[in-house]
């Protein structure tokens, strides 16, 4: 998945997003990238149909406190689904590993919940750089891979619902 553009796909392939709730819940935490991430996935929704009233943004200080954000945003918010964006560089030490493992089982958990779709646009990088290349560098933005999953997921819900 990292080999490819995070910002290429079928345009075919997204059902309309004409009346979906979304919500974003930001890592302040390098924010160069994850505000570079939100503005893809923010960006995308419009594209596919979600009003500016209806695209939610809310942070958090790191991508650790991402699963509880989400959760108080689908507390406290009527959203179709939440996008968490967070962005995690590896150091010299095992934090990177303690982080990853958290908000990962913690979206995990979050989706099972609330039975709602909890999205996880977290890159996961050994550097900087990396980083950058996906969040609009050459490697396009996974704030738009996101976005679509968001979109296609609610849709998946609302046909099965139906």
């Amino acid at each position: 998945m990292a080999t490819k553009n995070l910002s290429a796909y079928d345009i075919d392939s997204v059902p309309a997003a004409t009346g979906m709730r979304v919500g974003i819940v930001v890592a302040e935490w390098n924010y160069e990238i994850t505000g570079a991430l939100a503005q893809g996935a923010s960006d995308t929704l419009k594209k596919h149909g979600v009003k500016d009233e209806d695209i939610i943004v809310k942070h958090v200080p790191g991508t650790f406190e991402l699963p509880l954000g989400g959760q108080f945003l689908a507390e406290y918010s009527k959203v179709d689904a939440i996008i968490l964006i967070g962005c995690v560089i590896q150091g010299d030490t095992r934090h990177f590993d303690f982080i990853c493992d958290g908000v990962t089982q913690g979206t995990t958990d979050l989706n099972l919940k609330y039975n709602k779709p909890f999205i996880f646009g977290v890159l996961t990088t050994n550097n900087e750089q990396q980083a950058l290349d996906r969040a609009g560098g050459k490697l396009g933005n996974k704030g738009d891979e996101a976005a679509i999953t968001a979109i296609k997921m609610i849709a998946l819900q609302n046909e099965l619902k139906s």
